[in-house]
């Protein structure tokens, strides 16, 4: 396969899941700010947390002067200037779907490219209510689940489905990390330490796993239970643990099983996430090296994204972070 093909696999898979979470995390913080209490809102459930987590603040100010609604949505949804705005990763997924069409099923270029065409339109209507928000979040939502079951079904598992798996479950790994760093520092800095709850809450929130959390664990929120399972879980399908098993997964089946002298540093740090994304070596940490622990995991996943691209010679492009 020609690295220029995977790299448009890769990114096309990383793209959709991208779109797909950060519709995901404004539509939880549209409900969220309906239901918070104003303890809660000052607390820090503020739009620069959903910033932080779907592209940058400090992007967002270069642009803006003032933090609004109006400016915020537009920025997280139709805004050209933001790389990370949904309608420029739906823009990018489709046109990597365009170039590779001959390495996936026509359904799954049909989707994202039927989308691409929704969104022009959608594009041309301003001052859209809450309700017509929460429509084009939930039509984002429904394009890629739709886009997952047409690989799910239809692709075989050759070259082009692993390049895909792994920018998928990669993106979402580094995702959660993200939001675990950026909950946590959200916690740490609250001056009322009843609102612990709330940050850890909405990190649940966020990668839509309070009702699984709250099946395994008893109805109260646990700091250390809660990045356990954001962690290390291998049932919840955005641990960081779960995504990078599928990684693994995908690594093993690009190389058939076996370790060559250009991939050996791949496997060794995927050896190391392994280990450190492991329930025993989580449970060992104590208080002070958690935060260390989620940034060097932040890290780890970054990393991995770079050795994983050097390795197979794919461009290297800004990460969600």
């Amino acid at each position: 396969m020609l690295s220029r093909v995977a790299d448009s696999l890769y990114w096309m898979s990383r793209n959709c899941e991208r779109t797909e979470h950060n519709a995901h995390i404004l539509s939880m913080q549209l409900i969220t700010i309906l239901e918070a209490s104003e303890q809660e809102i000052s607390a820090g459930n503020d739009w620069e947390t959903v910033l932080d987590i779907c592209t940058s603040k400090n992007s967002y100010y270069s642009f803006y002067e003032a933090l609004t609604f109006e400016k915020v949505v537009d920025y997280l949804t139709f805004s050209k200037e933001n790389p990370n705005s949904m309608a420029n990763t739906v823009s990018f997924a489709r046109e990597n779907a365009r170039i590779t069409r001959n390495s996936i099923p026509n359904e799954l270029w049909e989707v994202w490219n039927e989308f691409y065409l929704y969104l022009q339109n959608a594009q041309k209507a301003k001052n859209c209510s809450l309700k017509e928000i929460h429509d084009f979040l939930n039509n984002i939502k429904k394009s890629s689940f739709t886009a997952t079951g047409v690989i799910d079904s239809s692709m075989t598992r050759d070259l082009p489905y692993h390049f895909m798996k792994i920018g998928k479950w990669l993106e979402r790994a580094e995702k959660t990390a993200l939001i675990l760093n950026v909950f946590f520092q959200k916690s740490k800095h609250a001056n009322q330490s009843a609102m612990d709850d709330f940050f850890w809450r909405s990190a649940l929130q966020f990668v839509n796993g309070s009702e699984t959390y709250f099946k395994h664990f008893p109805p109260v929120i646990n700091p250390r239970s809660v990045l356990q399972f954001l962690v290390s879980d291998l049932s919840f399908p955005r641990s960081i643990r779960y995504c990078m098993e599928h990684v693994w997964e995908a690594v093993k089946g690009l190389e058939s099983g076996k370790v060559s002298h250009y991939s050996w540093q791949m496997y060794a740090l995927l050896d190391t996430m392994m280990t450190e994304f492991n329930e025993e070596y989580i449970s060992n940490l104590a208080d002070e090296e958690v935060e260390d622990f989620l940034i060097q995991s932040l890290n780890r996943c970054i990393e991995f994204g770079k050795v994983f691209s050097k390795t197979y010679y794919l461009v290297e492009r800004e990460h969600s972070v």
